[in-house]
């Protein structure tokens, strides 16, 4: 009878209750279909990318493909060399022979890591002819001389999103894993998998909006940005939090930390375990945090100034109400390190000292060199978005996701492409990920100033070529104690062009370089006892420079930067309770403004 009900088990899913799931997902998917083209009728058409550029990009790769006709033919004689290899290494493999694969997979290439794309004949074949072909086409538009380098830098990131999504781990009849799964289950993942993509449908009112967490195991306040503190002032951009002491004693100059509003603050502050903001208070800091506001329409006309105004100057003040103190040392991460450095040049200009010291996370002042996001901004493609968000009064959250998501697409688009709707699976809860799908607004006229005046003219880095409030600007006055964090597989804020800054800024200047990227590199807490940092106390002019002489260190670089910050923040003081100053509390951290979540 066990083994009876064994053979039973194997059989698969009920086939009636399987026709009523079908049929039910039948009658919801026509919902959502209806959801989708009410969505799209409301919608102007503004897509990032535009269709008509990545067709420029391909087309110009085409001419200059074909006004070469021996370079062409001999990329191709190179291609079928590989393919005949791989063909004979086939027909030895059949025969028992041990072979050199032709091509194999990069290391970091999660793709491949079921065993059966080596050990299986078949499945090794399909995997070194994908990356033959997919590589082969990368490498000739890399290699293509006659393309200007922003048609190269096109190009490069739209044959890889190509090739990307035609690789075999997103087939189900040429996933291993997969296949396994749907016939030891008889479809019951490919059924679940349509359940999940479904629901994602309806999450994004049609559009595909892909979970890449458990949303429901996370709730902010409770078991996410948890450090305690109060709100202490807010305006229509931000609310300032105060953290609450761990020590008795504190640091008398408070430590006030800028975010992206790319993204929310609590980066900084995702669990107990990796919270950068919790580690600076325990280390006896005083810490405020800048908590932007998601914005929306009523505030389309915020411009770059105001979010320095109504930012970290609006800060400073609050900050000298809370504590007493004037002087504060000061973090900007991402764009929030672009405020600030921004922020740093106005108060020299107008002579305003309160900013004692600055610390830069992953920053960008010279954009020149600015990656991959360089593909998404020129003339064509901003006066696009200047006329979509002129009428929706900012640009929808669902914008900026896509492009961070395609910059990384293999791990953040279709690992979960294969885990959700061919496995069946439910993503796991995992705290950065839900921060990651937390996305944010950007006001019009902020945006639009940003992406034209820092990436596509590069102005900042020039002298007086932009303007704060009215006063020209000039980051060589800088003359403060600078921090400068840098990550060494950023893909947002290339390192090399974050260090520039060096031959710039009047001050000392200590630039630290971190593994990992963006965010792993930053969120990086001691305990991990992971990645490494590299330090040195030179600034050659070049990058290069610095790292071939520079000291590598294992761990984490937040001892280093405790270091630092130290002789910087003065003697020791009564530890400073939230509301004991002359503001008062508004509510808990991590106060309303994080809370609102952008539905677009």
């Amino acid at each position: 009878m066990k083994e009876a009900g064994k053979a039973e088990g194997k059989q698969g899913p009920d086939p009636v209750e399987l026709a009523r799931r079908l049929a039910a997902l039948a009658e919801q998917g026509q919902g959502v279909m209806s959801d989708g083209i009410k969505t799209a009728a409301q919608d102007d058409g503004f897509q990032i990318p535009a269709p008509e550029v990545v067709g420029d990009a391909f087309m110009q790769i085409a001419r200059q493909w074909m006004s070469d006709p021996f370079r062409a033919a001999e990329a191709q004689v190179a291609l079928w060399r590989d393919y005949v290899t791989l063909w004979i290494n086939l027909g030895r493999r059949m025969r028992g022979d041990e072979v050199i694969p032709v091509v194999a997979p990069a290391r970091d290439d999660k793709r491949f890591a079921d065993k059966a794309w080596n050990e299986e004949v078949a499945y090794d074949f399909v995997k070194q002819a994908y990356l033959i072909g997919s590589q082969w086409m990368v490498g000739q538009v890399k290699a293509m001389p006659g393309l200007d380098a922003e048609t190269k830098r096109k190009g490069e990131f739209y044959t890889r999103q190509f090739v990307d999504a035609l690789a075999p781990t997103n087939f189900v009849a040429l996933n291993p894993q997969v296949l396994r799964e749907t016939v030891e289950t008889g479809g019951e993942n490919l059924v679940r998998g349509l359940e999940n993509m479904i629901a994602d449908m309806k999450r994004g009112r049609g559009r595909l909006d892909i979970s890449m967490t458990d949303f429901a195991q996370f709730e902010l306040g409770k078991n996410i940005a948890t450090s305690p503190g109060k709100v202490v002032f807010q305006n229509d951009l931000m609310q300032l939090i105060q953290y609450a002491p761990s020590t008795p004693q504190v640091y008398r100059r408070p430590l006030l930390i800028v975010p992206p509003w790319i993204n929310k603050f609590y980066i900084l502050d995702l669990q107990p375990r990796n919270s950068f903001i919790k580690w600076a208070v325990d280390q006896g800091l005083t810490v405020f945090v800048v908590s932007w506001v998601n914005p929306d329409k009523r505030l389309a006309a915020k411009t770059f100034d105001d979010y320095m105004t109504e930012g970290p100057l609006a800060a400073l003040d609050a900050i000298e109400k809370a504590t007493g103190e004037k002087s504060v040392n000061i973090i900007g991460y991402c764009i929030g390190g672009t405020l600030t450095a921004a922020t740093l040049a106005y108060t020299a200009a107008k002579g305003d000292d309160r900013i004692n010291a600055a610390t830069f996370f992953t920053a960008l002042t010279d954009f020149e060199d600015s990656g991959e996001l360089r593909v998404f901004i020129d003339e064509v493609q901003l006066e696009k978005l200047e006329t979509h968000v002129r009428e929706k009064g900012y640009l929808e959250s669902r914008h900026m996701s896509n492009v961070f998501n395609m910059m990384r697409d293999n791990d953040l688009i279709w690992s979960f492409v294969v885990n959700n709707y061919l496995r069946g699976r439910k993503p796991m809860a995992f705290d950065l990920l839900y921060w990651n799908a937390d996305a944010t607004r950007m006001p019009a006229a902020m945006h639009s100033f940003y992406l034209r005046k820092m990436y596509l003219e590069n102005k900042l880095i020039e002298p007086g070529g932009i303007e704060m409030k009215g006063v020209p600007i000039d980051l060589r006055k800088i003359e403060i104690p600078v921090y400068q964090l840098s990550t060494e597989t950023d893909h947002i804020a290339p390192w090399r062009a974050t260090y520039s800054p060096s031959q710039i800024y009047s001050g000392s200047y200590k630039f630290v370089l971190s593994g990992s990227g963006h965010i792993a590199g930053v969120v990086n807490p001691p305990s991990a006892r992971k990645y490494c940092y590299w330090t040195n106390p030179n600034n050659p002019p070049k990058p290069d420079d610095w790292l071939r002489d520079a000291t590598r260190h294992e761990g984490s670089w937040w001892p280093d930067w405790f270091s630092w910050i130290e002789p910087l923040s003065g003697d020791k003081v009564k530890a400073r309770v939230p509301g004991s100053g002359k503001l008062k509390p508004i509510e808990e951290a991590p106060g309303s403004y994080v809370k609102l979540r952008a539905s677009d």
